[in-house]
Order: C-alpha cells, then sequence, then structure tokens
C-alpha cells in the first residue's frame, strides 16, 4: 500500500534531515546525525533514539544523553486539589522548602526523574497548599522548566526559524520579526509559479520563507554583494534538492553592466575562480551546509568522524609511493570538483542574466542592511508593469527617502510607507490578558505597484511657459493699434 503524507517518511526523523529542538519558548536548528553530542539550554544529548519518530514528538533527556519518548499519563502526574483563598499571609523567607541543595543534588545524582523532583519539591513546601490555584500552577511550571529536561523535535518551518532567529540572534536577520516577515509575503504576493526577485542580507530567512511558500515552482532570483551569497537560515529548512534547481543567484555588481546592456560572460571563469568559488563552498550546496552545521556540534565518540562524510587517514603506510599515489589521487578529484561546480555556477550566472534581461519578474523584495534607494531603483528596471514590491528596512529614513525619489520618478503607484506592530497575549482560563513585555519595533515597510512610466519630455514644459506671457501681451497691444486707426 502507498503510504500517506501524513504518515510518510515526511514526517518522521531521519538521518541528515535538518530539525529543531524546543524547550519551553527556546529553539535550536540542528543537524540529525547518530553519536553526535549536542548541547542545548545545558544539557547534553544524542539524536540516535529520535530517529524513526514523528516529528512533534517530545523526548525526556535520561542520564547518558539518550532520549526517551515522553508518555502522556506523565504530564498529569503532578495534581493537587487543595489550594488557598488568597497569597496575603504567605511570606517568602526561604524557609518553606524543607529540601536543600544538596538533596536536591543528590535526587539527580541518583538519576531521579525531573518529575519526581518537582512532586517532591510540591510535597516538602510549607506554603504550597495555601496558595491559590493560579499560584500553584505557576509555581510548578517555574519548577518543571528548571528540573525538567524535557524537549521537543518539530519540522522547521518559516514561522519556527524566523522566531528562533529573532529571539536568539536578531542582528543577524536585521531585527527581522516574524509579524513583519509574513507581511512581505503577503504584500510581495509571492505564490506558486511566480519569478521573484529578492535581494536581502538576513542569512537566508527571506528567501527560504520565499522558498517554502513557492514550494519549488516557478523561479527566485537572488541578488548578493560580496563574493557569494549566504544562505545558512535557507539550508536550516532542509529543502529537497529539487527546490535549489529553480534557485538563480546574479551579483549585484554586475547589475549596471547588464542594464546598459555592456553584460560578458567571457569575463565569468575568471570570476568564479578567484571570489565566487569560495562562497559557494561555504554557503552553496545544502550537503555542504549540512556538513558545516554538524562541525558546529561535538562528537560523542571519536568514531564518529568517519560517519560525518570526512575522509579517513590510513593508520599505516607501508610504502610512501602508495601514498604519494592516493594524495595525487585525491588532489585530482578536488580540481574536478572545483572545475564542475565552476561550470555549473557558470551556467547558473547566465541563466539568472537571461532571466533579467527579459524584464518581467512578478515581485521584488529588498531586506537589506545597505541603504535601499539605489537597489531599489535599479532592481525595479527588472520588474513588469502592475506588480507588487516590497521594501523591508529597520529605520524609517531610508524608506522615507525612497519614497520621495519614487514619486520624483515616478513609474509607481500605491505607495505606502507602515510601521508593523505586534502584542502577545497570554490566553487562560479567567485570566487572559496581554503580556507584559512586547517588542519595541518591528521595522518598517515600503509597499507599492509598478506601472508604465509614461512622463512627458522635459523639453515641452519650458515652451510652454515661454509662450503663455507673449500671447497674454498681444492681447493687450492690439486695442492700443484698433484706437490709434480710429483718431487717425
Amino acid at each position: 500500500m502507498r503510504e500517506s503524507p501524513r504518515s510518510g517518511p515526511l514526517h518522521v526523523i531521519r538521518e541528515g534531515d535538518c530539525a529543531v529542538l524546543k524547550r519551553n519558548e527556546v529553539f535550536k536548528a540542528v543537524a540529525v546525525v547518530k553519536r553526535r553530542k549536542i548541547i542545548f539550554e545545558k544539557q547534553w544529548f544524542c539524536l540516535d533514539n529520535a530517529i524513526g519518530h514523528v516529528y512533534g514528538t517530545t523526548f525526556e533527556v535520561t542520564s547518558g544523553g539518550s532520549l526517551q519518548p515522553k508518555k502522556r499519563s506523565d504530564e498529569a502526574a503532578t495534581e493537587t486539589k487543595e489550594a488557598g483563598t488568597d497569597n496575603r499571609n504567605i511570606i517568602d523567607d526561604g524557609k518553606s522548602q524543607r529540601l536543600t541543595h544538596d538533596d536536591i543534588k543528590a535526587l539527580k545524582d541518583k538519576g531521579t526523574k525531573g518529575q519526581d523532583i518537582v512532586q517532591q519539591l510540591i510535597e516538602n513546601s510549607a506554603t504550597f497548599r495555601d496558595k491559590t490555584e493560579f499560584a500553584q500552577d505557576k509555581y510548578i511550571k517555574k519548577k518543571k522548566k528548571k528540573y525538567e529536561a524535557v524537549i521537543t523535535i518539530i519540522k522547521p518551518s518559516t514561522r519556527i526559524l524566523s522566531t528562533m532567529y529573532y529571539a536568539r540572534e536578531p542582528g543577524k536577520i536585521n531585527h527581522l520579526r516574524y509579524d513583519t516577515l509574513a507581511q512581505m509575503l503577503t504584500w510581495g504576493n509571492v505564490r506558486a509559479g511566480n519569478k521573484m526577485i529578492i535581494m536581502e542580507t538576513c542569512a537566508g530567512l527571506v528567501l527560504g520563507a520565499a522558498m517554502e511558500r513557492m514550494g519549488g515552482y516557478g523561479s527566485i532570483i537572488q541578488m548578493y554583494p560580496g563574493g557569494g551569497a549566504v544562505r545558512a537560515a535557507t539550508n536550516s529548512f532542509g529543502f529537497p534538492k529539487s527546490f535549489f534547481q529553480t534557485l538563480y543567484e546574479f551579483p549585484l555588481s554586475r547589475v549596471g553592466s547588464l542594464l546598459s546592456g555592456t553584460f560578458s560572460v567571457k569575463a565569468l571563469p575568471s570570476e568564479i575562480e578567484g571570489s565566487a568559488l569560495p562562497a559557494e563552498e561555504s554557503n552553496g550546496s545544502p550537503e555542504e551546509k549540512q556538513l558545516s552545521v554538524q562541525e558546529e556540534d561535538m562528537e560523542c565518540s571519536t568514531d564518529a568522524v568517519t560517519e560525518s562524510g570526512l575522509p579517513d587517514e590510513p593508520e599505516m603506510v607501508d610504502l610512501p609511493t602508495d601514498g604519494e599515489a592516493l594524495e595525487d589521487d585525491k588532489a585530482k578529484g578536488t580540481m574536478r570538483d572545483r572545475q564542475r561546480k565552476q561550470e555549473e555556477r557558470r551556467k547558473k550566472l547566465i541563466d539568472a542574466a537571461a532571466l533579467l534581461k527579459d524584464r518581467d519578474a512578478d515581485g521584488l523584495i529588498v531586506a537589506s542592511r545597505f541603504h535601499p534607494a539605489p537597489l531599489l531603483l535599479s532592481l525595479l528596471e527588472f520588474v513588469a508593469p502592475s506588480r507588487p514590491f516590497v521594501v523591508y528596512c529597520q529605520y524609517k529614513e531610508p524608506l522615507l527617502e525612497c519614497y520621495t525619489r519614487l514619486r520624483e520618478r515616478g513609474g509607481v503607484v500605491n505607495l505606502k510607507l507602515s510601521e508593523t506592530w505586534l502584542r502577545n497575549y497570554q490566553v487562560l482560563p479567567d485570566r487572559s490578558h496581554p503580556k507584559l513585555t512586547m517588542s519595541g519595533g518591528g521595522g518598517y515597510l515600503l509597499t507599492g505597484i509598478t506601472v508604465i512610466n509614461e512622463n512627458p519630455k522635459t523639453s515641452d514644459r519650458p515652451e510652454q511657459k515661454t509662450e503663455e506671457p507673449t500671447s497674454k501681451k498681444r492681447k493687450l497691444e492690439e486695442p492700443l493699434a484698433l484706437k490709434e486707426d480710429v483718431f487717425l
């Protein structure tokens, strides 16, 4: 029988997949590799036992760094029936808990589960039963967060990765908040079958979000500065190889030559050998990026080095000639791989230039740390009429300049400069309210739609201005001439 999509391999954790670890509200993107040591929230473990389970499964970290699926019956083990009416008589003097730090440490050394430690803390608390029901829930939640080593393995998505980057490393994504990213995808009309132009310096997060929404249909042209495109967040999505076949890249340094019609293909091989190849080796294919992500984590044992795809070093070399022959073959293999990659990048670059020359892109998204005005004005030339464009910036002043220059230039309608705003709410029985802490700002968006620019020629305007005063003077002179004829 054919497996359904819900129970198929796409929803099962497999070796080599990109997954996201979740503990409470903390996320971390990792690669699923056997015998690989991972440190997350002061806990170390290996993902060997997680392989084969469904995404979304909750595991408990046991002694020895192994993961065991947590049963649902364990979650409702700590239930209390007695509760007080208010907390006014409770004094926090530090003497209400009879268990000391040494006792808790001894329980941990014995291998006691976090759920049992929390239960013993509740039983040895002198003030727990006097607290209200809400205060008891808050106390249990706090102790579970501290003593329970529980993680959930989930499948990466745009929402999860954007939340992770915004919480852990907001500077790498230019402080792009997840609700702002959602508005960018909506205003940019990102959908399957489109031809999109994306210029971003957000570690590939915007690019990955667009690729996820398009589903491998259509084409995306990534404009990048410097020697190569950065796709750290893009490779954390775990896209299949077919998604990268519709992804093209083009350097910003050659946009001017492409617009002026002086773009040359002859100079491409030298550039690829000099600057573009190192960027591809560090940020290019998903397989290489997964290896770089794997190397960040520590090994569970020295034998795991051979499983990461790295070549084994020979233990004994009897004859020097054999060793030299192996090194020569290895060097030849690396040279062939480099030449093959150079040729592939050259073809991709030519294809990207051909797509841009058509000037019929269906949308433009700019989210860069550079000033957006020159980028926007140059890249709009490749967008077809009646197509949307979106520009993100952390500050509003650069977008105000873009707004003014687009008004003077023309060729756009429905220009809007907006600020995104977000507030999180706590939704619980009898205590739903906005959270006290919220984000100060999510950046600014400039959106609009391109149209055909048919402004009149500037040479016609001064001619009209010179003709108007002369016609008025003639009207004043003609009656005087008539009066002279009458007197004569």
